[in-house]
């Protein structure tokens, strides 16, 4: 474990991990959203799939993002 690294970057890591995974899945099988949930609320159309694709890409780079930023700052202090 790096020293100085604050519990933030350990939930934006795993968050985004997790973003990241269900972003892959969504791309692979648009299905399970209705499958889990059983409902269909675009009515077959997709549309809430690709919403769900774009809004996971863009968690998932964001929490990317601050993961780097708290493993930066870890470093900078560590120095």
């Amino acid at each position: 474990m790096k020293k100085g690294l604050r519990l933030w970057f350990y939930l934006e890591a795993i968050l985004g991990i997790l973003a990241a995974v269900l972003f892959v899945v969504t791309l692979i099988n648009q299905e399970w959203i209705e499958t889990i949930f059983n409902v269909d609320p675009d009515q077959g159309s997709g549309a809430l799939e690709w919403i769900v694709v774009a809004g996971l890409a863009v968690v998932a780079i964001a929490l990317g993002l601050a993961a780097r930023y708290e493993w930066r700052r870890a470093s900078a202090v560590a120095a």
